[in-house]
């Protein structure tokens, strides 16, 4: 297993659920392992883990690590994300709607090219076969949410690639599994109201999905509920969600 950024409590959180549902070996992807970061000590002790340096955002580091490890992975779990809140008309430029589409969707498509292929062709390789390809997608990649409006906008992005991906992964037995949340439990969502999901919940939300065999899951409330009336009236729930374009 990969998980492609681990200097996040999301990331720590995949990495030990993945251990504890039985992974033998899972791949800790760090960007700048040069810099020290929270959980780092106790997540490098666990065992059957190993450092593979990755920046989604480089595409030679990308490109590196799976020349490295590529052979190996049979199962990708992209936790890299990159989120900050406001409209486009509330930014006074892009340069931070650039940094999230360099992490949520170039990132996403630089792994796809480099780790792709290989997987591709491991799909169905008996014992050693390549299985998973996951993507972590907030809801809002569904139906746009102001508060957070142009991150849910590279999350759309983001959604899309992944189902060019499954043309990609056709007939090689990989299947690809996108996972909706709301708004997480972390640093970059603090200024928002509960529920909100917590990287545990989320990470046990993967597993639940892989070992079910399903293509799209759906974590946490707030997930589950935009989910459920996107399916009912999409053109309602974006007025809706248009009406609650503020934090509070």
């Amino acid at each position: 297993v990969l998980v492609t950024d681990v200097r996040t409590p999301l990331g720590q959180a995949v990495v030990r659920a993945a251990l504890t549902a039985g992974a033998s070996k899972v791949f800790l992807g760090v960007a700048r392992e040069w810099t020290p970061f929270a959980g780092r000590e106790a997540l490098y002790a666990l065992e059957n883990t190993e450092v593979t340096p990755l920046d989604v955002t480089d595409g030679t580091s990308v490109s590196e690590a799976a020349s490295s490890i590529g052979g190996k992975v049979d199962i990708l779990i992209n936790t890299a994300q990159y989120a900050r809140p406001g409209t486009a008309m509330a930014r006074r430029d892009v340069v931070t709607a650039r940094d999230e589409m360099e992490v949520n969707f170039f990132g996403a498509m630089r792994l796809l090219q480099a780790f792709g292929p290989a997987m591709r062709g491991r799909g169905a390789d008996g014992e050693n076969s390549a299985v998973a390809w996951v993507n972590l997608l907030s809801v809002y990649a569904l139906s746009n949410w102001p508060a957070y409006g142009v991150n849910a906008a590279t999350q759309a992005a983001a959604y899309s690639l992944s189902q060019s991906a499954r043309a990609d992964f056709a007939g090689s037995g990989v299947k690809v599994v996108n996972v909706f949340h709301g708004p997480l439990d972390d640093e970059e969502h603090q200024p928002l109201p509960p529920p909100k999901v917590t990287p545990m919940a989320l990470a046990s939300g993967i597993m639940t999905a892989l070992k079910e065999g399903v293509e799209q899951s759906f974590v946490g409330d707030i997930a589950r509920d935009i989910a459920e009336r996107w399916r009912e009236d999409p053109g309602l729930l974006e007025r809706e969600l248009t009406l609650t374009k503020n934090l509070e």
